[in-house]
């Protein structure tokens, strides 16, 4: 059983959304601006965020960047607005996927139902070592651990399962298009710059340079790899 919080400022919003979501056994918290969301998270065991970015009090983005210093659970932001710099915004400060209103609550079940699969399990292939190591980089695929040179890394469940995908598969290059269907497992429409911005995440997290990577290394034209880090 997994706890899901909605929040937006629009009930009608909340009440549609609690409603389809129920049908899926989530228990459903509600609230209406950041501040309740916040005190929500902090007094119950929330597994997933459904989020709006335009609210009173406190608005989403505010309250994800409040989110992402204590915690890793998977955030969807809701808006209304389309633009690519709307949506950049939100992943930059650490939000795993975003829906733009008016959106299918049939899609939004699909996104929720896959961002739990991956937080909880991370998906793929099982194998028998759960741990990878490439150069300095220590992946622990049993207890969902990232050390960088001994040292230990918290990584978003999304940054998560991208260096998982490249770890896996080290020399292999990846198109931004390949790594979203993979990791969010969906259609890979505007895929370039969702990735882009997680891959920069990444290599702030794991490179001394992130201007020149010893490990995400840029196939320009292609795509990404991972390298050893010599």
């Amino acid at each position: 059983m997994y706890n899901i919080l909605i929040c937006d400022d629009e009930k009608d919003i909340v009440n549609a959304l609690k409603i389809y979501l129920s049908n899926e056994d989530y228990i459903v918290f509600a609230a209406y601006n950041g501040r309740q969301a916040l005190e929500i998270i902090r007094e119950n065991d929330i597994h997933l965020v459904v989020m709006d970015i335009m609210m009173p009090q406190l608005d989403g983005i505010s309250a994800l960047t409040k989110i992402r210093e204590d915690y890793n659970i998977p955030v969807i932001l809701l808006s209304a607005k389309s633009e690519d710099t709307d949506k950049i915004l939100g992943l930059n400060m650490g939000a795993d996927d975003y829906i733009t209103k008016p959106f299918n609550p049939v899609e939004l079940q699909a996104r929720v139902r896959s961002r739990l699969r991956r937080y909880t399990k991370l998906g793929g292939k099982v194998h028998n070592d759960d741990r990878l190591t490439i150069g300095g980089i220590t992946l622990d695929d049993k207890s969902k651990t990232v050390t960088c040179d001994g040292e230990p890394v918290s990584l978003t469940p999304t940054e998560f399962e991208i260096l998982r995908l490249l770890m896996h598969n080290p020399g292999q290059v990846f198109s931004p298009k390949e790594i979203y269907a993979k990791v969010w497992n969906d259609a890979p429409y505007g895929a370039e710059n969702t990735v882009v911005v997680h891959i920069r995440h990444l290599r702030e997290k794991l490179e001394i340079n992130p201007a020149e990577p010893r490990y995400l290394k840029v196939v320009w034209g292609h795509g990404y790899k991972m390298e050893n880090g010599k």
